[in-house]
């Protein structure tokens, strides 16, 4: 159970529902456990709600496979269950195995490198690093240690408050999916 509860449709300030309508109008996303927490703190959820539009930047970037694996990765380093399932549920609806990844070496390096910077608090091996900074320029390497600071961040929040896994993520849960 949360350690705070999500805030409840019947209790939003005319200021808050606006902004959740808002959100779900720009990103055809409904209002999760997470975003219903953070909608406590409206400073919070705005900040927070700024990983949609680094992630669409980082799919642009990379591709959306890269991009949901990058942030996949990240998120399993950090062990939060709630973004994990959350990513799994994004593999499995594009046909992919969560347990049996074909990668590239590209999405080698990726993978590395957004698992060494979660695991390691960002001080990382040069040649992590380097493996990957050969596929990129520096403004897309900014991006990428962005939104992965990003994504540490959800899921420190997440892990603290020990956010519910909503009911749309629980078939995706490890063991509970078919192909």
């Amino acid at each position: 159970m949360a350690r705070i509860a999500p805030i409840t449709t019947d209790s939003l300030p005319l200021f808050t529902r606006e902004a959740f309508d808002e959100h779900v109008n720009d990103y055809n996303t409904p209002i999760t456990n997470t975003k219903a927490t953070l909608g406590h703190s409206m400073l919070s959820f705005t900040i927070y709600m700024q990983w949609y539009p680094l992630y669409e930047k980082v799919k642009q970037q990379i591709g959306e496979r890269a991009a949901y694996l990058f942030a996949w990765t990240v998120s399993t380093a950090s062990n939060c269950s709630l973004c994990i399932t959350y990513f799994r549920k994004i593999m499995i609806e594009n046909g992919e195995d969560p347990d049996s990844l074909l990668l590239n070496d590209y999405e080698k390096a990726l993978l590395d490198f957004g698992s060494a910077i979660a695991q390691h608090k960002g001080c990382i091996a040069n040649h992590v690093y380097n493996n990957l900074e050969q596929y990129h320029n520096s403004e897309e390497m900014v991006l990428l240690v962005a939104f992965a600071g990003q994504m540490i961040a959800t899921n420190i929040f997440n892990n603290v408050i020990e956010t519910d896994i909503d009911n749309y993520l629980t078939p995706f849960l490890p063991g509970k999916f078919c192909l």
